[in-house]
């Protein structure tokens, strides 16, 4: 007889958690899609919608990095949970995430660009 060779699915794998574990998880997920779309709608609108910020050049590349992060986000959000819901499916620690840190960093590089271009109208 040949062997089941499909990787088990989430729900076959360890112990159901606290619902509201895996609730919460869910939310933490929502939260990183609701952040990627609002960096997205920045994005457009940077480009779209101030053209008094500066050139276009220059808004197209505040707007495509705040498009950047936001797909990173997006991303990587569905793996962050996946690994949060397992390592509480099977007792261990929750696994650490760059999510914060990139997240940050992105908006650090977007609040610097910003800078930049609202002086160099001055």
């Amino acid at each position: 007889m040949a062997k089941d060779r499909r990787r088990p699915r989430l729900q076959e794998i360890g112990d159901e958690p606290d619902y509201r574990f895996t609730l919460a998880n869910e939310r933490t997920f929502l939260a990183w899609i609701r952040t990627a779309l609002s960096l997205l709608a920045g994005g457009v609108a940077v480009v779209q919608f101030l053209p008094d910020l500066g050139p276009r050049p220059q808004r197209l590349l505040l707007g495509f990095i705040l498009v950047a992060i936001a797909l990173a986000l997006a991303a990587s959000a569905y793996r962050r949970w996946f690994r949060v819901e397992r390592a509480m499916r099977l007792s261990q620690a929750l696994p650490a995430s760059l999510m914060p840190l990139m997240l940050s960093l992105g908006v650090a590089v977007v609040i610097g660009v910003s800078v930049v271009l609202m002086l160099s109208d001055v």
